[in-house]
């Protein structure tokens, strides 16, 4: 098998999918729990502030979505046609709630009527918090596994994937976006909003942290499969242990006002979750509820060698060019929002 500084092509690929996924979930998971946030702010110059927050870059957040749904589809095709055959429905979901979302920050702010405001505000809000919900959805259902028969097809019911462990993991992932939000929102306001912000992100911590050790305690004793490799090779356990000093770190550093920190380590935390179901997971994509010999992994699911290889060398020019982009606009839209007439 071909390989690239020693690790095989469909491992690169492996890691490639799921850093283009940790990216999405970091940038566009501070837009969403801003979003979740929005009723929450009763002023139309608060809810404009907040608004105006993500305005400049939730956009080109969402880019790390499309790259990496593009390249979960060239790189492994047979896990996003049997993930897309059982999570029809809630893909569809996500994709009504991406446009409502998309349309609802467009269209706030072209009328002043105030019934139309609140009809965008409320469309807006509810289709952030389900898009952070429907991915923790997925998520779960990815981690806990999907009934895969012959041919790698799916074998179960219509509604088989709002089970309770996925729901359980869709709200800790929208209590890790609100979180994540209220932290980046702080970042970016000042005066009463900012003081209002600072106390609903103390109530984003305490749910966070509570939902978390719920679905933390439920997957270490009911999917003991995705804690084999950590028992296999005990030097995977740092990972989970800066996890653990992450999240903790977190309220520390928002009891100091220290925000700009706090949201590095509210960052790292969400790299670091996904670190561990990679770990997890590794080299299985899918698992089959039905028989272990219906797994997707790296090697059944991938392209050919020939496909991963010319795609890598694209992922690695494309990447550096992502990152800039996405760095030069937060430099350039840096610091408190200031309202204006080109405001949302």
């Amino acid at each position: 098998m071909a390989t690239f500084l020693y690790i095989d092509y469909p491992t690169w690929w492996y890691l490639v999918v799921g850093a283009l996924f940790s990216g999405y979930a970091i940038l566009d998971g501070f837009d969403l729990g801003a979003g979740a946030w929005h009723l929450f702010f009763k002023k139309e110059e608060s809810r404009r502030i907040a608004l105006n927050a993500i305005g400049p870059v939730w956009d080109g957040n969402e880019v790390w979505l499309v790259i990496g749904g593009g390249a979960l589809f060239a790189g492994f095709p047979v896990v996003y046609a049997t993930l897309f055959s059982f999570m029809y429905i809630p893909f569809m979901l996500f994709l009504a709630a991406l446009i409502f979302r998309a349309v609802s920050i467009e269209f706030r702010s072209k009328e002043p009527m105030k019934w139309w405001r609140q009809l965008w505000d409320v469309s807006y809000s509810v289709s952030s918090i389900l898009l952070a919900f429907l991915l923790g959805v997925v998520l779960g259902n990815v981690l806990q596994g999907i009934a895969i028969g012959p041919d790698y097809s799916f074998q179960g019911t219509w509604l088989q994937f709002l089970n309770p462990y996925a729901i359980m993991v869709g709200v800790s992932t929208l209590a890790l976006c609100m979180m994540h939000g209220a932290i980046y929102l702080t970042m970016k306001t000042e005066g009463r909003l900012f003081a209002k912000i600072t106390i609903l992100l103390r109530n984003a911590i305490i749910f966070f942290m509570t939902s978390f050790g719920l679905v933390s305690l439920y997957t270490l004793i009911y999917l003991p499969h995705l804690v084999e490799r950590l028992k296999s090779h005990p030097a995977f356990f740092i990972f989970p242990a800066l996890a653990f000093l992450s999240i903790a770190n977190i309220p520390r550093l928002v009891a100091r006002r220290h925000y700009r920190r706090a949201f590095i380590f509210s960052s790292l935390t969400v790299s670091l979750l996904l670190a561990l179901v990679a770990i997890g997971l590794y080299p299985t994509l899918l698992y089959s509820t039905v028989d272990a010999q219906y797994n997707i992994d790296i090697y059944n699911g991938a392209s050919s060698e020939k496909s991963l290889g010319i795609m890598l060398i694209f992922a690695l020019i494309g990447t550096p060019l992502v990152l800039s982009y996405t760095a030069f606009v937060f430099y350039t839209f840096r610091g408190k929002v200031k309202l204006d007439e080109t405001s949302y």
